[in-house]
């Protein structure tokens, strides 16, 4: 498949009305260099359909040295379920070190999540795509209706390369959370065992607090800023859209 506007939207046009595991078919079969991306409960609907259609489908996970107890705990019950070779991405050590050292371990308190994160997520991210032709993601247009709600279900993605785009697959851009929930209990799919205690949108330790009932689920990210567009810069391609809306 040739990456551009105009193959990948046509793409996204014929499979907009089909079914996840569809949409993860026609992924696997049009891209040998291709992944799952793996930290959520959606993520992980995507694993259980995929592992379905190729068994040693590529997985990698983004380990930023600051997730909870608990989630490294679910990436090894994740990696035994599915027999999984996982590759965990981690950050690089000498960035860490520099940002820690200069400005503490809390930083981003005072200066928004942004450098952390790019420190601790996309330099990681980018790395374990520039190795590849295409990703899937287990994003939903729900998610967050300031910066996901235009999101297709086939994008072009040039966030590593602008002269070699990727292809990015969100086969539940179009479920919403209450289906992903109905489709783990159905097929008993392992789930963090953080959901249990009122954490919806899981991410760092420190950047991540439980939501309260008729809150949105992104409110529990980076809750003391005061901005809508709650992106740590994994899908930054959706900010453009969101603010051209």
């Amino acid at each position: 498949m040739i990456v551009s506007e105009h193959n990948v939207r046509h793409q996204a046009a014929k499979l907009a009305d089909k079914s996840p595991k569809e949409i993860i078919r026609t992924a696997l079969e049009q891209h040998d260099a291709i992944a799952v991306s793996f930290s959520g409960a959606e993520d992980v609907v995507v694993i259980d359909l995929a592992v379905k259609i190729r068994p040693d489908v590529r997985v990698f996970t983004l380990d930023t040295g600051r997730l909870h107890a608990e989630t490294y705990a679910y990436i090894e019950q994740v990696r035994s379920h599915y027999s999984l070779n996982l590759e965990v991405a981690f950050p690089d050590p000498s960035s860490v070190q520099r940002l820690v050292n200069e400005k503490g371990l809390f930083s981003f308190y005072q200066d928004g999540h942004q450098e952390c994160c790019g420190v601790r997520k996309i330099e990681p991210l980018r790395r374990q795509l520039s190795g590849l032709d295409a990703w899937i993601t287990g994003q939903r247009k729900d998610q967050s209706p300031s910066t996901r709600a235009q999101i297709d279900v086939v994008e072009v993605d040039s966030s590593v390369s602008a002269e070699h785009p990727l292809v990015k697959y969100n086969p539940l851009a179009n479920w919403s959370s209450a289906r992903v929930w109905e489709y783990i209990r159905l097929f008993d799919v392992p789930y963090n065992p953080l959901h249990a205690q009122g954490f919806v949108s899981i991410g760092c330790q420190p950047c991540t607090r439980p939501v309260l009932p008729h809150q949105h689920e992104r409110e529990g990210r980076w809750w003391w800023e005061e901005s809508t567009q709650k992106e740590c810069g994994l899908h930054a391609v959706n900010l453009p859209k969101a603010a051209n809306s």
